[in-house]
């Protein structure tokens, strides 16, 4: 069995798209997923499988709309995925500890693609007036870097021009689903 992680797109963000965690997880256990467990509120839910990440995502993509009648994106990692991201960051601590201090919130956030982009929305992303926010993609992941808020970048504002779904998600909450996989591991 392998442990994924499922970032639901849009879900119970400005009172739109509401699903309950306790309803999700039941209906996520009823389509065979085991140890299944979400993280507040946002669509980040663990479970184990041994389907493949295509057979994963179109389910949980039809049984949300089928069940809560909402049509969305579900971005899937392994739990190995979800650790190499943070591992991997590619702002120096001094960059993001700087960043941090200049800001109140989460200076530090992670965009997950459902694939990664085209050169052309690569190109446009790199044409988009950003300020001093900072990125870099890695594959179908892109780190985010914001100096002000994520709510008043234009960075974070133009990140659909890469012509891909995406997800975004707080330093803090991807250090916390590092954490909730490794202890299913331990489990």
């Amino acid at each position: 069995m392998r442990i994924y992680v499922a970032l639901l797109r849009g879900i119970n963000v400005g009172g739109k798209n509401k699903i309950k965690m306790a309803d999700l997880r039941a209906e996520l256990e009823k389509i065979g997923l085991t140890r299944v467990q979400t993280y507040i509120q946002s669509g980040n839910v663990l479970f184990e499988s041994e389907k493949d990440e295509p057979s994963l995502r179109q389910d949980l993509e039809r049984m949300i709309e089928a069940v809560f009648g909402i049509k969305l994106t579900v971005m899937l990692r392994t739990a190995e995925e979800v650790k190499g991201i943070v591992e991997q960051c590619p702002f120096p601590e001094e960059l993001v500890a700087e960043a941090a201090a200049t800001r109140v919130g989460e200076s530090l956030h992670v965009a997950m693609l459902t694939e990664p982009p085209a050169p052309a929305g690569v190109d446009k992303l790199e044409a988009v007036e950003r300020g001093t926010d900072l990125y870099s993609i890695a594959g179908r992941d892109v780190y985010l870097l914001f100096r002000d808020s994520i709510r008043d970048s234009k960075l974070a504002a133009n990140l659909h021009k890469l012509g891909v779904e995406v997800t975004v998600r707080n330093w803090k909450t991807m250090n916390k689903l590092v954490e909730l996989a490794e202890g299913m591991k331990r489990a």
